[in-house]
């Protein structure tokens, strides 16, 4: 038997927004498997197609509206950032945010009980207009664009391990 080594990718596409890069991908496991990943601020370094997370330092267990959570990080840089649940709905949707306002967002859609559509969003449409400019000075949005669809791969290699 043949196996195909094609490199497994998600798939970028245009949100119409120039402020909110996307990526979407296929996950064979359920909403409620992917989701309670994405829950846990534990397994974010783990999914975190940045690599910029060091080390989760601060937080629940399980994430839901209104959560706080720190991380160390590295871009350049050690820092240590706080972020806050901003929307959540479960097995569905989940989002955070820092300082800067710009949202990290996944979208969870039942294709069937083990396949689930998962679109993750780096929104800087909420961002205040200093944190805009940072953003566009430091190129943050072709970097983010790359980022996102890398978490997608990672959190489909961890959602559909046993």
């Amino acid at each position: 038997m043949h196996m195909s080594t094609t490199p497994i990718r998600s798939e970028i596409f245009d949100t119409g927004n120039p402020e909110i890069k996307s990526a979407r991908i296929v996950i064979d496991a359920s909403a409620q498997k992917i989701f309670n990943i994405l829950k846990d601020p534990k397994r974010h370094q783990e999914i975190d197609g940045s690599q910029t997370i060091t080390e989760n330092i601060s937080g629940p267990t399980q994430l839901t509206l209104g959560s706080k959570f720190g991380m160390k990080m590295h871009l350049g840089i050690d820092y240590r950032i706080l972020n806050t649940v901003v929307e959540f709905k479960d097995n569905e949707l989940i989002a955070w945010r820092h300082l800067g306002r710009w949202r990290w967002r996944y979208r969870l859609d039942a294709i069937s009980d083990e396949k689930t559509l998962v679109t993750e969003s780096f929104d800087g449409s909420f961002a205040p207009v200093l944190s805009k400019i940072w953003l566009r000075m430091r190129k943050a949005y072709p970097w983010t664009q790359k980022a996102v669809a890398k978490s997608l791969v990672r959190l489909k290699a961890a959602a559909e391990s046993p």
